[in-house]
């Protein structure tokens, strides 16, 4: 069992609540949370941007990034995705577990 967090942005609430139900359709993440709007400012192409975009808080196991990696950029409208993993080093045993059964079981 190896928890994980992947953090992600999108530039609208459809396209973010789409993304995190072909997420959880494809087991590829136990839950994924779709957060209120926030402003972002970077850096791109040079310039100084900003834009508001919808965090995305994905749950899920390592051994299933390469497929969120896939599907984000996949359904993602952004030519650069934001995909960051944060390893889970601790949390409540349980909710791990319920992490670890709902990306390995079959429907």
């Amino acid at each position: 069992m190896e928890p994980v967090l992947i953090i992600s942005n999108f530039p609208n609430k459809k396209s973010a609540l789409l993304c995190a139900e072909a997420l959880i359709d494809q087991r590829a993440a136990a839950c994924v949370n779709v957060l209120s709007p926030c402003a972002s400012v970077y850096r791109w192409q040079g310039k100084i941007e900003s834009a508001d975009e919808i965090p995305v808080l994905i749950k899920t196991e390592r051994q299933h990034y390469d497929k969120v990696e896939q599907l984000i950029k996949m359904m993602h409208p952004y030519e650069l995705p934001e995909v960051i993993l944060v390893p889970i080093n601790n949390g409540l045993p349980a909710y791990l577990q319920w992490i670890a059964t709902e990306t390995s079981a079959t429907d």
